[in-house]
């Protein structure tokens, strides 16, 4: 039986609920099938600001960089909105990434039956979904430099600088190839390359490492294409990889297929050391102690902690089954409930996780209790 460290950065808004949720997941695992997970927590986003003076203090980076792997919640909300950039709360996010060198994030989007009528678009086009976007997460204009505002010649202006080195778009495509051999065995490199240089020699290594795998296709689509089809026609993409902000902006615009936000995990790999797990879904400021937030987002991101950082696949398959099974039942947070479908709150969707976890609960014995 193994013995983890954990490090939890709860963040800010309902970053603090689900993650609750998450680590209580994961002690239902650890009481299941025997593992230790040592726990310890740390500041981060407009929380540290507020409780350290900035937004990832020194001592968060140690605890991450001493632990196993690393469980974040959110960062971000109205109330610091006005502080200079150097004390927002997302600077809290980028740094930790930059610092950590968490530079391949991994989207997952999977089509559950159960959520059909949750998601906007048609059952014929999101039957069957089932998709990673890759995005890379250290580099673009999220960290170029020159970046900011200035004044010249009279005039305000700003910048952003949109960099990649060669190196950091190989590693990035090499990670999706490598994903894709696993799966269908379709990459699909998202760019701009009719209109940024960037894109051209993002297309050109793309094609680069293709050649070192012969037994995955690669396609080329241009990223207000790759927009367009993620909505028409989902079930062409495999694995799609891109650069920083058109992945940031296409995983959004695909928790659309499964319905909400709060559906989605991600993990942020490492090129060594820990690795990082957190929902895409912001800190939702508007809901945040209420215990209405969806907390599967976070939930899946525990487990799929469990599988790439602790190599513990059945564990998280206990996990992702949990999840369906409550699904399956009907149990819906609001951003997925439907017309006449009880809504439940936070702590239900978790203690019911938790209990299908546990004492590998029937789907007809949650519906009975929700009846």
């Amino acid at each position: 039986m193994g013995n983890y460290r954990i490090a939890v950065l709860p963040g800010d808004g309902i970053g603090k609920e689900v993650t609750k949720g998450a680590v209580e997941v994961l002690k239902a695992i650890e009481t299941r099938f025997g593992h230790h997970f040592e726990f310890a927590y740390g500041w981060i986003g407009g929380a540290a600001v507020d409780q350290k003076g900035t937004p990832l203090p020194e001592e968060t980076l140690a605890l991450c960089r001493e632990s196993d792997a690393v469980l974040l919640g959110a960062v971000g909300g109205p109330k610091w909105d006005q502080h200079p950039p150097h004390l927002r709360p997302e600077r809290g996010l980028l740094q930790i990434r930059k610092e950590m060198n968490l530079f391949a994030n991994l989207r997952p989007v999977k089509f559950y039956d159960s959520l059909t009528d949750s998601s906007p678009l048609k059952q014929e086009v999101i039957q069957g979904v089932d998709l990673v976007i890759v995005r890379e997460l250290t580099g673009g204009l999220y960290f170029g430099k020159p970046s900011g505002r200035m004044v010249e010649n009279g005039e305000e202006k700003a910048v952003d600088t949109l960099l990649y080195k060669k190196e950091e778009i190989k590693r990035i495509v090499k990670v999706a190839f490598e994903l894709a051999r696993k799966r269908k065995k379709k990459v699909t490199s998202v760019d701009k390359a009719n209109v940024l240089s960037s894109s051209r020699m993002w297309r050109e290594i793309a094609e680069e490492v293709a050649q070192e795998f012969p037994d995955v296709t690669l396609e080329h689509m241009l990223v207000d294409n790759a927009a367009m089809q993620l909505i028409r026609s989902p079930q062409q993409f495999d694995v799609v990889v891109t650069e920083n902000m058109f992945g940031d902006i296409l995983s959004d615009e695909a928790s659309m297929l499964t319905g909400s936000l709060g559906m989605l995990p991600s993990a942020s790999l490492s090129a060594s050391g820990p690795s990082l797990y957190e929902p895409i879904h912001g800190s939702a400021p508007d809901i945040a102690g209420q215990n209405k937030a969806n907390p599967i987002a976070a939930i899946l991101s525990a487990a799929m902690m469990l599988r790439l950082s602790f190599g513990l696949s059945k564990e998280a398959e206990a996990v992702e089954k949990a999840v369906q099974q409550v699904l399956a039942a009907g149990l819906r947070t609001a951003d997925i409930a439907q017309k006449g479908q009880r809504v439940v709150s936070t702590d239900e969707m978790v203690n019911e996780i938790k209990t299908a976890i546990l004492d590998h609960q029937t789907i007809s014995h949650i519906m009975a209790v929700y009846a």
